[in-house]
C-alpha cells in the first residue's frame, strides 16, 4: 500500500478541519439558541422537581427559569448555608444557592508563590505593596483550600450515600 505524501495529508487534515469548524458554529449557534428558550427551562424544571415547586419558585422580575433551575440545582447539590465552592477553576461563596459573590480563579494564582522573605519582613512590620499583595494571596489561597475542602466533603458525602 503506497503511503500519501505528507504536505497531500496536511492539506486534507486543514480542509477537514474547516469544514468542522464551519459546521461547528452552526451546531454552537443552535444549541445557544435551544438553551435560550423559557419554555424548555420550565419543562425541565417541572420534570425534575414537579409542578408545585415550579408554581412556588416561579421567576420574578428579569429572572428567567435557567437561573431559577440553575439556583435549584446549586441547592441541591451544596444545600441551603452559606458554602465556598468551585465550579471548574472558579470558586464562590454561596447562600441558598445562589451566588452571593465570586471569590476568585485558581488559574489566576497558579503563577505567584509567596516567598520566604516576604513572610519575614512581614513579621518584622516592613511592609510594601509587595507584601500587601502577597498577604492578599495568602487569603486568597486560604480560601481556596476551604473551597477545596467543601468540595472533597461533599463528594465524600456521595459516595457513602451511594
Amino acid at each position: 500500500m503506497e503511503r500519501l505524501p505528507a504536505d497531500l495529508c496536511l492539506k486534507i487534515f486543514c480542509w477537514l478541519d474547516r469544514q468542522n469548524l464551519a459546521v461547528a458554529q452552526q451546531v454552537c449557534k443552535k444549541w445557544k439558541l435551544l438553551a435560550s428558550d423559557n419554555n424548555l427551562w420550565l419543562n425541565l424544571f417541572k420534570d425534575r422537581w414537579g409542578i408545585d415547586q415550579a408554581t412556588f419558585f416561579a421567576p420574578v422580575n428579569s429572572k428567567s427559569w435557567k437561573d431559577v433551575y440553575e439556583v435549584q440545582d446549586r441547592c441541591d447539590r451544596v444545600g441551603l448555608g452559606l458554602k465556598i465552592i468551585r465550579e471548574a477553576d472558579d470558586y464562590y461563596l454561596v447562600h441558598q444557592g445562589e451566588i452571593q459573590r465570586y471569590l476568585g480563579s485558581k488559574r489566576q494564582r497558579e503563577g505567584e508563590n509567596g516567598s520566604i522573605l516576604s513572610v519575614k519582613a512581614k513579621l518584622a512590620g516592613d511592609r510594601s505593596p509587595e507584601d500587601e499583595e502577597s498577604c492578599q494571596g495568602l487569603l486568597d489561597k486560604i480560601l481556596f483550600f476551604i473551597g477545596d475542602l467543601e468540595v472533597a466533603s461533599t463528594d465524600a458525602k456521595r459516595a457513602r450515600a451511594l
